[in-house]
């Protein structure tokens, strides 16, 4: 990471300490030790980061966000480590309410090779379409069980 978005981050995190309360600036004021205490993280990972020295690791990350109002997400991405391309949000990936997936859509989230497209969705529309008569599969075998009682 460069030396602008080490400063860029350690000053969005500065931001969001103060907001929350924690006395970061005086040097008796144990803004540092209070939030590495509640954070449950080393001292010296606030203060090196603080002092624009380095990076927090990912744990430190995890358990200072929930403290500031953060999400880990937006930790990452404002350190630079994921872009929002790379961790994008669950409602981001969810399909909209009228689709409905195809068959095609199943066979590619099970695996199903390019050239054996065709087989999977033939064999398994067998299953899923009308029998001959007009019925369901499922009524189709309950009519055999009622014809054998």
């Amino acid at each position: 990471m460069s030396t602008q978005g080490l400063d860029a981050f350690a000053g969005w995190v500065e931001r969001l300490m103060r907001a929350r309360g924690y006395d970061i600036d005086s040097p008796r004021g144990g803004g540092k030790s209070r939030i590495a205490d509640e954070a449950g993280v080393h001292r010296a990972a606030v203060t090196r980061l603080l002092q624009r020295q380095s990076m927090p690791d990912l744990e430190t990350m995890r358990r200072i966000a929930p403290l500031l109002g953060v999400s880990v997400r937006d930790m990452l991405i404002r350190s630079g480590r994921v872009t929002p391309e790379e961790l994008p949000l669950a409602e981001d990936l969810l399909a909209p309410n009228d689709w409905q997936p195809t068959m095609e859509d199943f066979a590619r989230w099970l695996g199903v090779p390019d050239e054996r497209m065709d087989v999977f969705v033939k064999v398994v529309t067998q299953f899923l379409e009308p029998d001959a008569e007009g019925s369901d599969v499922r009524g189709a075998g309950e009519s055999r069980r009622a014809a054998q009682d």
